[in-house]
């Protein structure tokens, strides 16, 4: 082989070689680019998402303002509480956009670009619902307590056994004042031992020896709150209402409910004379037609994606305070309204 020959042969080494690191470092740019762009990419997702759900929370926390408002302008008019006032109408799901065009200081060029934010709402009633409280008096199972919810359990088709079991974990988690913050020392229910924590929904009822699908049947017509309340009878479902009356049956409820929807009940003395000839009447101590604690429930949805809140409300006087606040978020399959 002459030298010439080897001499190409190494040049052409030589250049594969540089080829070959050529391409790699082609790669490793390009991989790094990736990445790059990936992180950049990820951080103005998460970003997005942050700022969208803090926007999301202070509306939210807007609408809960507006409904204290409600709730305080309703206390200082006075009167019993019922289905035909402002606080009790619902906010359908409307295009936030259209509320803040109706406003003369933002412009409709203002609002070109913004993303379709829908916002619903409502406020019910706390005490139209049966107070699981009254289960306990003392420290022990209140014979009034346990026969109302006896009798709605069977009007629900609902086990008793459950209801003995919740009754039993009740008065432990009262005694030893364990809450939904941890506080007493409690395991939620999970040790038979140790004494459950106090539930603050009824969702968590569970903690109590109810099984889902019976919290779940029992929510439109139970709530948990931080006293003993009375039953408003303005409000309150036909079921509650009889659960709480051994004499007044379900039929009947529901007929005082029709009556109730015409006129509402200005005082107790209304409400009895509103039941059938023979039934027992209602009491102070069980019922009333005024109302101390509110549910708010809000939601803002954008797009397919949703943030919702549910909070306690107590109203004394004019004066509305927050008891408790849950936050949740989520995806719906519903269809984007036009």
């Amino acid at each position: 082989m002459t030298a010439h020959s080897k001499k190409q042969r190494q040049g052409g080494r030589q250049s594969g070689a540089a080829l070959l690191a050529a391409m790699l470092t082609v790669m490793l740019v390009a991989t790094f680019a990736a990445a790059a762009l990936w992180q950049q990419w990820r951080s103005a997702e998460v970003e997005g998402a942050e700022r969208a759900r803090v926007q999301a929370a202070w509306v939210l926390i807007g609408a809960l303002d507006w409904s204290r408002l409600i709730l305080g302008e309703d206390g200082r008019a006075g009167g019993p509480d019922h289905l035909g006032e402002p606080w009790a109408v619902p906010l359908e799901e409307a295009r936030l956009n259209s509320f803040l065009s109706a406003e003369k200081n933002v412009a409709s060029d203002n609002l070109e670009g913004l993303p379709d934010a829908f916002l619903s709402g409502r406020i019910v009633d706390a005490q139209s619902k049966l107070n699981v409280l009254a289960l306990v008096d003392n420290g022990k199972p209140s014979p009034a307590g346990v026969a109302t919810f006896t009798r709605l359990f069977n009007l629900l088709g609902l086990p008793a056994s459950e209801l003995s079991l919740m009754t039993t974990r009740l008065a432990a988690a009262l005694a030893t004042g364990t809450s939904t913050d941890g506080s007493g020392g409690g395991d939620g229910g999970g040790d038979s031992g140790a004494a459950p924590l106090l539930p603050q929904q009824v969702s968590q009822l569970v903690w109590l020896g109810l099984s889902p699908s019976t919290a779940s049947a029992l929510e439109p017509y139970v709530t948990i709150l931080p006293v003993k309340t009375t039953l408003n009878l303005n409000t309150a479902s036909a079921e509650a209402i009889s659960a709480s009356m051994e004499s007044l049956n379900i039929a009947s409820a529901r007929q005082l409910v029709d009556r109730r929807s015409r006129t509402f009940f200005k005082d107790i003395a209304a409400a009895n004379a509103a039941l059938p000839s023979g039934t027992a009447p209602f009491n102070a101590a069980q019922h009333g037609v005024g109302t101390q604690f509110f549910e708010v429930y809000g939601k803002l949805r954008l797009d397919r994606t949703y943030v919702e809140e549910r909070s306690l409300l107590q109203r004394s006087g004019v004066t509305v305070t927050t008891i408790w606040r849950t936050r949740g978020a989520g995806a719906t399959n519903t269809p984007v309204k036009p």
